[in-house]
């Protein structure tokens, strides 16, 4: 990676109505060294507003957060400067997953299980903010 691509952050907003879940995946997010975590928010209006504000390239999204669902911050974000979204949740089924899927988010993902892959999706995110290359299909 070239020191312009390893010099410019990848833009990330938090969406999580837990302060301390919040502050975890900040920190964690943070310590990847490609990031700059641009704002956080706990309910859907703060998200959206925030994401639109900070012109975040990537949010990670809670499934529940005050005011209603990453469902409602993606139909809101929906269209062409949409930025990567990965969904971080409790609420695994199938339903969910596919409602979030068809709605725009990239991953969905498993706080349970999925934390790790975090990383490696971020990587791809910044790899590809920083690349002329077409993207290729993610991997949910």
């Amino acid at each position: 990676m070239g020191s312009q691509a390893a010099a410019t952050p990848l833009k990330v907003f938090v969406a999580e109505d837990s302060a301390a879940l919040r502050s975890r995946l900040a920190a964690l997010l943070t310590s990847y060294g490609c990031v700059d975590v641009v704002g956080q928010a706990a309910s859907v209006t703060a998200a959206i507003a925030g994401i639109r504000s900070t012109e975040a390239q990537a949010a990670i999204l809670d499934f529940q957060v005050e005011g209603g669902t990453a469902l409602d911050i993606l139909r809101a974000l929906a269209g062409d400067h949409a930025p990567h979204v990965a969904v971080l949740t409790h609420f695994t089924q199938d339903p969910y997953r596919n409602a979030c899927l068809a709605a725009g988010a990239e991953y969905f993902l498993d706080k349970n299980q999925d934390f790790a892959r975090l990383h490696e999706i971020v990587l791809a995110w910044h790899a590809q903010a920083h690349s002329a290359a077409p993207l290729s299909a993610p991997q949910r």
